[in-house]
């Protein structure tokens, strides 16, 4: 399983190119040790290990969602390749070993992949800055901790989303209900929601009392290990692949794309039609969605309940907003395969822009809602104007950089340095600008106003660019390429 996660990633970008990536992770994680000291001037050390460990959290969740997929797992096939969580099927193993076996295989290769590397970057940093070796190894203890505690409950809703609906949504309810009771209501304290972090609260560099870091660790040893050990016994002994039919909604969609013509029309018509047949759109949302509200959740709760003078404001927020729902347009990518679309007159930009389309259509009113709604909850109704602007032209200029560089194949950029220094550099420079000038509308208000014109028209000339590139970088490209 190991060789098949290395194998499959590695065919994004080539053995090289992806290996190169926790390289890139090491020089990021010393970058941002050497430079500690100057973000602790704003941030205190206790804010910023509650932000790693929430992090690694979702990291922990985010990586654990196999079991979502596995029904995709066995009925797309990529050419004569298939998974291993199909060969249950046809080999004698299991499919509660393969399900096990999976989640070992993830724990080990993305602590391998990103956790390792970014502890190995703290420990080149420690002689130069002064840092405890022994505090690092306790950091990283506790951070894989949570990232396993993550891990292991995305693998419990994972199994319970095959086995039963309600069962899936009833748990996730209870999880958002005690960050709830965490974050709008303090209530519950965030070590009882991840004792590790509480574990490392009583360890150095913090106060130590040794007794209670114990507890801590046992009990998040336990709910690690209770969650695996009830997903493992709930597996299903195989998962059911059924035979659906749907109402032919092609010329309903179709009719309603009046204001397209030709070629363009029948094919936005088509994405949303496998859309709805493919029920991607609920894991699509929500996978929006909740990144959104953990980004409502951190902008109120810096500004709160830490009340940390950072300045953020809606317009900020909605510069953010922006570059999280760029995403969504990899899943576009991902309901099935392109290569059928060989078979027919139409081209690799035609479908990108087509699909370019299909996520502005997706995203940009549900940011409206969160932006709105930030700004109401912040009090900032007169800088909603700007905000929805803001959000509009980042998030059309953060798609079409990511489909200029990726094309139909999104998940290269995950794991291919080269495009992902690329995309690192061209969304790195606006994000910088735009959030210190909305940082200095409060202070600077004609001045933060022209900068900001500036940098939205830059980012306005750039998406043109970019568009209209998109024709001559893929142009000559296969879909099965």
């Amino acid at each position: 399983m190991m060789k098949e996660e290395f194998r499959s990633h590695a065919s994004y970008s080539g053995q090289e190119r992806f290996l190169t990536f926790p390289v890139f992770v090491f020089f990021i994680a010393t970058v941002v040790a050497l430079t500690l000291e100057r973000t602790l001037e704003t941030v205190s050390l206790k804010q910023m290990t509650e932000f790693a460990h929430l992090s690694a959290f979702i990291y922990g969740l985010s990586v654990g969602t196999f079991g979502l997929m596995g029904r995709q797992y066995l009925e797309r096939r990529y050419g004569r390749n298939n998974y291993l969580v199909a060969m249950p099927y046809i080999l004698p193993i299991s499919f509660k070993t393969t399900f096990l076996g999976i989640y070992l295989r993830d724990a080990l290769f993305y602590v391998a992949l990103l956790l390792v590397p970014a502890t190995g970057g703290l420990l080149l940093a420690a002689p130069i800055v002064g840092y405890s070796y022994g505090s690092i190894g306790i950091f990283f203890s506790s951070i894989l901790m949570t990232f396993m505690l993550g891990l292991s409950m995305s693998f419990l809703a994972s199994v319970m989303y095959i086995r039963d609906l309600r069962w899936f949504g009833a748990f996730t309810a209870g999880v958002v209900a005690l960050f709830v009771l965490h974050g709008a209501f303090d209530l519950i304290p965030l070590d009882a929601i991840m004792p590790s972090l509480g574990m490392q609260m009583n360890m150095r560099p913090f106060p130590v009392d040794g007794p209670a870091a114990a507890i801590y660790a046992a009990a998040s040893l336990a709910v690690i290990a209770s969650m695996t050990a009830i997903a493992y016994a709930l597996v299903e002994v195989r998962i059911s692949i059924s035979s659906q039919s749907y109402a032919n909604k092609l010329p309903t969609y179709y009719a309603k794309m009046h204001w397209l013509t030709g070629v363009k029309r029948a094919l936005v018509a088509k994405e949303f039609v496998d859309l709805r047949r493919s029920g991607t759109i609920a894991k699509m949302s929500f996978s929006f969605v909740l990144p959104l509200l953990f980004l409502s959740f951190t902008a109120w709760f810096v500004n709160y309940g830490l009340a940390i003078p950072v300045g953020f404001n809606t317009v900020f927020y909605a510069a953010m907003v922006g570059f999280v729902g760029v995403m969504m347009y990899s899943w576009l990518n991902n309901i099935d395969l392109a290569e059928y679309y060989s078979l027919i007159p139409v081209t690799v930009p035609q479908l990108i822009k087509v699909r370019i389309a299909v996520f502005l259509a997706l995203t940009l009113g549900i940011s409206a809602f969160f932006v709105v709604g930030i700004a109401l909850v912040n009090g900032e109704t007169q800088h909603l104007w700007l905000a929805l602007i803001v959000m509009f032209v980042t998030s059309l200029y953060m798609v079409l950089v990511l489909a200029y560089l990726t094309g139909l194949r999104t998940n290269t950029f995950l794991f291919d340095t080269n495009i992902l220094a690329k995309f690192s550099i061209m969304s790195f420079l606006p994000d910088v600008c735009l959030a210190i000038l909305s940082f200095s509308l409060s202070t600077e208000w004609t001045i933060a106003l022209l900068g900001l014109a500036l940098v939205l028209s830059s980012m306005s000339v750039a998406s043109l660019i970019l568009y209209r590139g998109i024709e001559s970088k893929w142009g000559k490209t296969s879909f099965d390429a």
